[in-house]
């Protein structure tokens, strides 16, 4: 690539919401090791800040959802994204990197491409699960875009856009066969008591959804199984927040309500019940059964079921991994407290069916393991002017 005049090199990353800032986190890091001198600026949250990163922005100005939501909040977004896009062309960054949040950052890396700056998109939009074309416009907006999944490269190349599988970060994060007793230990749970970890989100607009339903498919679940304790991670104190107000409102008992945590929660229970999205995957990478459940606001989900957008049939990362139904899941209408209780049932009462899902849980998690984080670096540091 051609020379520029001698500088600090400059790295710019947009990441939305708590799971972008944690790839955005390890990313800095590796990165850092590889240009010691560079500098970091964007949208990050706290622990990109941890990295050194300069937060133009908090990750959490990009937590919507749905296509309700973020009708709601695009005169916002709009605005946040134009006063961005000038801020970049000013800095010049040698490369943008957008982790997820592709709603907000394929337009700017879109804006940014066509400046002649290069950018990286970071975790792949659901291209297996909604429209394959996209693949070609997301190159567009994207010189390389980083896979946290192996089926995706493929789709990409259909359509001649540079992807590249990096490993999912998260397969790092959990032990091949996780420590239960370990994790109880830590959270203070008895040993010898069943344990149902219940997760309903980790965005406030979710947690009104599901968090009712989830609470009484819970107590559901108390009435027939005495001794029952109800684990339920809170992933920051807004979400505790409307937790805490589900509860108040409720009849179900004997509930440990944690800061964060969840991957402990997930490990010391017995199975868990949780909103579909990344908690599945962590649930699998946990080596729990599991039940999904979601429900996305009635105007979204009329809206995506009249333009036909959704072509799947699996909608949770561990079937679709799988290619095929290894865990139930209770969407929209079936999102039922009945529902999900009788599922969760079906886990407690029968230990062969637990101990079937184990081989399919390990070879899943065999094939997403890598150094997510470093080969990351490695895709965006090739892109790096020479120096």
């Amino acid at each position: 690539m051609a020379e520029r005049p001698a500088r600090r090199p400059r790295i710019a990353l947009v990441a939305g919401e708590a799971s972008g800032d944690l790839l955005g986190a390890g990313l800095v890091r590796e990165l850092r090791r590889r240009f010691p001198d560079a500098q970091f600026a964007g949208i990050g949250g706290p622990r990109m800040r941890a990295e050194g990163f300069e937060a133009w922005h908090e990750s959490g100005e990009l937590a919507v959802m749905g296509l309700a939501e973020v009708l709601r909040h695009l005169p916002r977004l709009l605005r946040l994204r134009a006063r961005l896009r000038r801020r970049l062309l000013d800095w010049q960054p040698d490369v943008f990197v957008g982790i997820d949040a592709p709603d907000f950052n394929l337009g700017l890396e879109r804006k940014l491409k066509q400046a002649g700056i290069t950018t990286v998109h970071y975790v792949s939009p659901s291209v297996w699960a909604w429209r394959e074309g996209r693949a070609a416009k997301i190159g567009r907006s994207a010189d390389r875009v980083l896979c946290l999944f192996p089926m995706e490269p493929p789709i990409y190349q259909r359509h001649g856009v540079d992807a590249r599988f990096v490993g999912h970060p998260l397969a790092e994060a959990f032990a091949a066969v996780p420590d239960r007793a370990a994790a109880r230990e830590r959270l203070g749970l008895a040993p010898d008591i069943p344990v149902l970890a219940v997760l309903p989100g980790s965005r406030q607009g979710e947690i009104e959804r599901l968090w009712p339903t989830f609470i009484d498919a819970a107590r559901q679940v108390t009435l027939q199984l005495p001794g029952l304790a109800v684990a339920v991670p809170a992933a920051d104190p807004g979400c505790r927040e409307a937790i805490e107000r589900g509860l108040a409102q409720s009849q179900l008992a004997n509930v440990a309500l944690f800061d964060g945590q969840a991957h402990d929660v997930m490990v010391a229970s017995d199975v868990v019940l949780l909103a579909s999205g990344t908690a599945a995957l962590e649930a699998m990478l946990a080596k729990r059964p599991m039940v999904v459940g979601y429900r996305i606001s009635a105007l979204t989900y009329r809206l995506v079921m009249a333009l036909g957008l959704m072509r799947v049939s699996r909608y949770s990362l561990p079937n679709v991994l799988a290619n095929e139904p290894i865990v139930p899941e209770l969407m929209q209408h079936d999102c039922t407290p009945e529902n999900l209780a009788e599922a969760v049932m079906l886990w407690f009462r029968d230990p062969q069916a637990r101990d079937a899902l184990l081989p399919r849980y390990e070879h899943i998690h065999a094939k997403l393991r890598g150094d997510a984080d470093a080969a990351a670096a490695d895709a965006v540091a090739e892109l790096m002017p020479a120096r």
